[in-house]
């Protein structure tokens, strides 16, 4: 079995229900257990994009998958909750998302699948999350930087239900 953590992101619809229905099927996914989720936070756009606010949070599940396994997983949930992904590959809005950010300390570099994520350390809104639900003294696996910490970020704030 190996610990691997998700982040998830949505900015249109019922974006905490998608939230909640991304993490409800990965730890009904065969295989894979979920261990713990973060605090919901919404975040700003990446880059300011003219776009709608996210909410964003990270799982981590146990698994006994593969990453690529994990990953196609990951992307049968997103296209059951409704995501279509852009032909072009740009960036866009979108009901669920969910990002492999680490599987163990394995470092993976294939076609579609880099693992530890490669912006990982770059984005606020994951590494704020995922401190919330990291376990104690949990590194990025290629630089030793620790994840089970993030400073606070202006762009990214708890989202309370109104």
């Amino acid at each position: 079995m190996v610990t691997a953590y998700l982040a998830l992101g949505s900015n249109l619809g019922d974006r905490r229900a998608f939230l909640h229905a991304a993490a409800a099927a990965l730890g009904q996914a065969p295989g894979t257990r979920l261990l713990g989720q973060s605090s919901v936070y919404e975040t700003v756009p990446e880059g300011n994009a003219p776009e709608p606010l996210y909410l964003n949070a990270v799982v981590r599940v146990e698994t006994s998958l593969s990453a690529r396994q994990l990953l196609d997983a990951c992307l049968g949930i997103e296209h059951a909750l409704g995501r279509v992904r852009p032909s072009d590959g740009a960036k866009r809005a979108r009901v669920i998302d969910i990002d492999l950010l680490l599987f163990g300390e394995q470092t993976i570099d294939e076609p579609g699948l880099r693992v530890p994520h490669p912006a990982l350390l770059a984005r606020p809104f994951v590494r704020i999350p995922l401190a919330d639900v990291a376990t104690p003294g949990l590194c990025h696996p290629q630089v030793g930087e620790r994840l089970d910490i993030a400073a606070p970020d202006e762009g990214v704030r708890h989202f309370l239900d109104p």
